[in-house]
């Protein structure tokens, strides 16, 4: 089935528009607080409703650059650092990331690989000296990459052996979303958070409309293929091949790196957005399903239900999940199999 809806344009501006106070039906205005930081990479937009002395955002800020100190690959004074060089930590945020790395690579597969850091150094991705790995040199990497090379004892610690080197890119933004909201439902506070390809909603707008987000077109980020409406505390997380790519000989190689082949994924699909309750649970999935694709990808979504996708395919449908598909405001799409 194809629905088609005029499509418009919105900036991410629009969905963090500022102003001073919003009024909430039945309540007192709430202040809006709104702050940009850089950490883990991306730059991180904050608003915040029924923040008016700033703490929880100052409790964000602070968090954030924790994370991004203790989870950073490349700096090497970080706990993840640590980590890749002694083979072992018992840092609780680490242990938490590693605990669902494994439950979704199990999930999907081996879809999902947070061991292939010297992978992603070879192709250039971690250092900016990009270029096309020969099959050689990429099968000479293989022994010290598998999630088989974790060993996790819950609450206690994580080990890993020499040469093997672990990066949480794939889901530490989404473990950051749900600390942050975990910290603004307790101080009864919501707002909209974009953590760089991360967007999480915490509670109720003041005036009680739905949160409007949008799906960037992958040829043209100024453009939003879809507009959606979503209610509550959801995470919508996107991945795609437009984000971290080089070109070579007219070829796009993206940052994604298949764990079968050790080489960026090549396939059919421009991106997947995976939206679902927890931040840390739809960050994982989303580069899971981009390296299974839609097929594998929603046969996952039926067996599981409890995540919704939007998927771009390279020739410019998109479709979404049946269960988002009554949360599209704008944009021309496809139903995927129930």
């Amino acid at each position: 089935m194809k629905h088609r809806i005029l499509p418009i344009l919105l900036a991410l501006a629009l969905l963090l528009s500022a102003c001073n106070l919003l009024p909430e039906a039945g309540a007192k205005p709430r202040a809006v607080s709104e702050s940009s930081i850089w950490a883990m990479d991306t730059q991180m937009d904050l608003r915040l409703y029924g923040d008016a002395e700033g703490a929880c955002m100052q409790r964000l800020t602070a968090l954030l650059n924790e994370l991004d100190h203790t989870l950073s690959a490349t700096a090497e004074d970080s706990d993840l650092t640590a980590l890749n060089r002694s083979g072992w930590t018992d840092n609780p945020h680490i242990l938490r990331l590693a605990e669902e790395a494994l439950a979704v690579s199990e999930e999907t597969g081996g879809a999902l690989d947070v061991t292939l850091l010297p992978v992603s150094r070879a192709w250039g991705f971690s250092t900016g000296s990009y270029g096309v790995v020969p099959a050689a040199e990429l099968e000479a990497l293989r022994d010290n990459v598998g999630m088989d090379k974790l060993t996790l004892q819950p609450g206690v610690g994580l080990s890993i052996p020499a040469g093997t080197a672990l990066d949480f890119g794939a889901l530490a933004k989404g473990y950051a979303a749900d600390l942050c909201r975990a910290e603004l439902e307790e101080a009864d506070c919501a707002g909209i958070l974009s953590l760089g390809g991360n967007i999480q909603t915490v509670g109720t707008k003041p005036d009680g409309s739905d949160w409007v987000i949008g799906v960037q077109d992958p040829d043209d980020p100024g453009h939003y293929l879809l507009t959606l409406g979503l209610t509550g505390s959801r995470a919508a997380v996107t991945s795609g091949d437009y984000q971290r790519y080089f070109m070579e000989d007219g070829v796009r190689y993206c940052h994604i790196i298949d764990p079968g082949t050790l080489a960026p994924v090549r396939g059919s699909l421009r991106a997947v957005t995976v939206i679902a309750d927890s931040g840390l649970r739809a960050d994982a999935l989303s580069t899971a399903l981009f390296v299974l694709g839609r097929e594998a990808g929603e046969a996952l979504r039926r067996s599981r239900g409890d995540f919704e996708t939007v998927w771009i395919e390279a020739d410019g449908r998109v479709w979404v999940s049946p269960g988002l598909a009554e949360r599209v405001l704008e944009g021309s799409y496809e139903v995927t199999q129930p």
